[in-house]
């Protein structure tokens, strides 16, 4: 696993040593960063179960101007921080240890991301949930990026914001919701 572009591009990022993780393939991270190259430059993103980190440190890597770090593994927020070290990563971030949901009511009320990225477990009960606490911090223009397994399809909608594009690569599914002014019918792809 790796920084695809951007200033900290090539930097080898820790993957996890305990089951029950799985990171996301840099084939569909680099295909999911091709699409939201436009929309990264001082964007404000929310990498929810952060696992890794690689989503946001992506992000950051790529001009994002802050990321909120959010998992409820003191692990997976162990091992973010050793990537965020190894990149060099010193400000421009947050942590926060709890479930999505916690961690969202947490914050302030006004806070809105104009990225949100979520990577839950694939088996993740409660998706629309997740989805819909998403959507609620969504900022105007702004897009909610899940990945899921092909097998389980996604929710047409993230709260009232609608699907505008899918990504399929080997068993995983990237799927965005997009508020935006203008709706667009949606795509929907193969890499």
């Amino acid at each position: 696993m790796r920084v695809i572009a951007g200033r900290y591009k090539g930097r080898r990022l820790q993957s996890p040593s305990w089951t029950g993780l799985r990171p996301t393939s840099d084939r569909l991270k680099e295909s999911l960063f091709a699409i939201l190259t436009p929309a990264i430059e001082g964007a404000r993103v929310l990498d929810g179960f952060a696992g890794s980190g690689a989503f946001g440190i992506e992000a950051l890597s790529r001009g994002a101007a802050e990321v909120t770090f959010i998992d409820a593994d003191r692990r997976a927020l162990g091992l973010v921080r050793a990537n965020l070290d190894h990149c060099g990563i010193a400000d421009g971030y947050a942590m926060i240890r709890d479930e999505f949901a916690g961690a969202l009511a947490r914050l302030p009320a006004q806070r809105q991301f104009d990225l949100i990225l979520l990577d839950p477990p694939y088996d993740v009960a409660d998706l629309d949930g997740v989805l819909r606490a998403a959507a609620a911090r969504l900022a105007d223009d702004g897009m909610v990026v899940l990945e899921h397994g092909k097998r389980r399809p996604a929710p047409l909608c993230a709260g009232a914001v609608p699907l505008a594009r899918q990504v399929t690569a080997g068993g995983s599914t990237l799927t965005i919701y997009r508020r935006a002014a203008q709706a667009a019918p949606a795509v929907t792809e193969d890499v």
